[in-house]
């Protein structure tokens, strides 16, 4: 596999022309993306350690993967002291409330990073990750007891965390899950069942480990209304340390087609008969309203991913389309090229390109919008923000994971042969982020979502008012004076038409016939994805020729900038009408079939 190099020229320009940077920049705690030099010297920092510590490590996770004894799980060579290089340096924190002794850094800030890491090594990421999100949902549930105990512990990374919803008969259904809690007179829980899927369920990077466990308690009511969280350590906070081991063990860990160096654990709850210890966080009966912070952050992350393994895959197959010297051109000589001069493989790599491109700049303006939405003094540009980030989670979430699938197949193709050769490295990118369509929700799950919760709840507020953006752009394609902005603004209109066009007939027909619009709501989150794309495509068109125009940047970077747009215009957004079809009128034919006659 090749090395890893972070995309810096791109991650600054999109952090600078297309994410709100100064509005951010402008709120309170925001000194390190207000100072242009502090924050380029983050973004050094950040990419030599991708480089340095991370890279070298991702095909030794995948190739040697966790290992699972009775005495506990371990991670693959190197990844203990790698983690300990991160917590040294402040990574593991960036994202944590300066409050609990985290850094506090905006999310406009922890994107690029987060990117950047995943690049290099997506499986070793997973465990800081998991420590964030868990200090998410302790400062927003758990009692002053609790986050006194544990947050601080968190944000050190002497602990870690962990989320554990899945069961065997209980996986998108979370209301299905049967694990029990038993009160105790001491104010505690004992808690019984078994926990499946479960990232860095046991594992040998931190001292202790921190579960956030769903479950119900005697009479809870039946589905979600009855699901509590909990806090299940894994050794107990008692004088002295460590302390004793609570009743909570890995059976075994997964064999998976990717992300080797992720542990994913069998947890087994109460196994020794005296059940695991666990603190509620929350009110009881209300542990997925907490969990749920978590998951949502969770979502923007995995479409992260998708940005990151199709950067790390369109690496791969440029250095291998530079190098790879097969066939002539065609009516072009008798010499053997390199096989970037082919025509084919120019527009797989454009495509990987631009995509990538494309679920990067809708990446940092969800994360822009999520800082203004939470911090900004301004109640009504909270407000509107916040409706951006909640449309735009699950199409980001579903388009992002989705498209990486084809990114990162595209990157086997380009390689040929040798990209079906295990030992290459290509397929990896693949195999890692092939779960990221699948975990947090489904796509399926997420268009569902889309459909119901962020479309038809408001009638599509939040719809038009994105679109009233995309609009905006629009005119300025056309004020522009570039001949380049031309099909951008001819394609992008056309795909923005075909989006209203079967927005409206979800609207319209989603309480009478719900079961055929959800046939067809996958398709629809794809067909927002791709206008999402386009349009963030579009704003980097105009930034690039703005630059032009001034004699401004680096004028290569800004032409290839131009070239990517148009291509993505071309070649991407003519994919909108075909899909808004399909989510207008393909779900009656999904529908008709018998299900014995599958």
């Amino acid at each position: 596999m090749n090395p890893y190099a972070a995309p810096l020229e791109e991650i600054r320009f999109v952090l600078r022309e297309l994410s709100e940077l100064e509005a951010v920049a402008q709120l309170p705690d925001a000194e390190a993306i207000a100072d242009p030099e502090l924050m380029d010297a983050v973004l050094e920092q950040a990419a030599r350690f991708a480089r340095e510590v991370l890279a070298p490590l991702d095909m030794v996770g995948d190739r040697e993967g966790a290992r699972w004894s009775e005495q506990g799980v371990t991670t693959p060579p190197g990844f203990q002291a790698a983690f300990r290089q991160f917590v040294e340096a402040g990574w593991n924190n960036i994202a944590m409330p300066a409050e609990y002794g985290g850094q506090g850094l905006p999310s406009l800030l922890c994107a690029p990073l987060e990117e950047m890491f995943t690049s290099a090594n997506k499986a070793f990421c997973y465990c800081p990750e998991l420590m964030a999100f868990a200090v998410k949902a302790l400062a927003a549930g758990a009692s002053e007891t609790l986050k006194s105990q544990y947050i601080p512990k968190l944000v050190s990374g002497a602990w870690a965390a962990t989320m554990n919803l899945t069961e065997p008969q209980a996986g998108s259904d979370v209301g299905a899950l049967r694990t029990r809690a038993v009160p105790q007179p001491d104010g505690t829980h004992r808690l019984f069942g078994q926990k499946i899927f479960i990232t860095y369920g046991d594992h040998d990077l931190t001292e202790n480990i921190i579960h956030l466990v769903l479950a119900r308690t005697p009479g809870a009511p039946e589905g979600s209304k009855g699901v509590s969280l909990f806090l299940v350590p894994k050794f107990l906070p008692e004088d002295g340390w460590p302390g004793r081991r609570n009743d909570v063990y890995c059976a075994g860990i997964e064999h998976k087609m990717g992300n080797h160096g992720s542990p994913t654990c069998t947890m087994v709850y109460g196994g020794n008969g005296e059940g695991a210890v666990g603190w509620l966080v929350g009110a009881e009966n209300k542990g997925l309203q907490t969990m749920f912070v978590m998951v949502n952050s969770a979502r923007f992350v995995v479409g992260q991913e998708g940005t990151a393994m199709s950067e790390r895959a369109y690496q791969q197959a440029l250095a291998y389309a530079r190098e790879r010297v097969q066939g002539r051109l065609a009516k072009g000589g008798t010499a053997s090229v390199p096989i970037i001069r082919h025509p084919d493989v120019r527009r797989m790599l454009l495509s990987m390109r631009s995509q990538t491109e494309a679920m990067r700049a809708v990446a940092y303006a969800i994360a822009g919008a999520r800082d203004l939405a939470s911090r900004h003094p301004d109640p009504e540009i909270r407000r509107e923000r916040q409706a951006f980030v909640n449309l735009m989670i699950p199409i980001f979430k579903g388009w992002a994971s989705e498209t990486a699938v084809e990114v990162t197949s595209t990157s086997i193709q380009v390689h040929g042969g040798m990209g079906y050769v295990l030992e290459s490295g290509v397929s990896q990118p693949l195999r890692d982020v092939r779960v990221s369509s699948i975990y947090e929700g489904t796509t399926s799950i997420q268009a569902h979502d889309l459909v119901d919760r962020k479309l038809a709840r408001d009638g599509g507020a939040a719809l038009r008012a994105w679109l009233s953006q995309v609009h905006l752009t629009l005119r300025q394609l056309g004020d522009g004076g570039r001949d380049e902005f031309a099909v951008i603004q001819t394609n992008l209109r056309k795909a923005v038409d075909a989006l209203q066009g079967a927005a409206d007939r979800v609207l319209a027909e989603y309480e009478r016939q719900p079961q055929e619009v959800l046939a067809g709501a996958v398709p629809f989150l794809r067909l927002c994805g791709v206008v999402a794309g386009g349009w963030q495509m579009a704003r980097a068109a105009l930034a690039a020729g703005r630059q032009l125009d001034r004699r401004e940047g680096n004028a290569d970077f800004l032409r290839r900038k131009l070239l990517s747009a148009r291509f993505y215009a071309t070649h991407v957004l003519p994919q909108a009408a075909g899909l808004a079809t399909v989510a207008m009128h393909g779900g009656a034919c999904a529908m008709e079939l018998g299900e014995a006659a599958f």
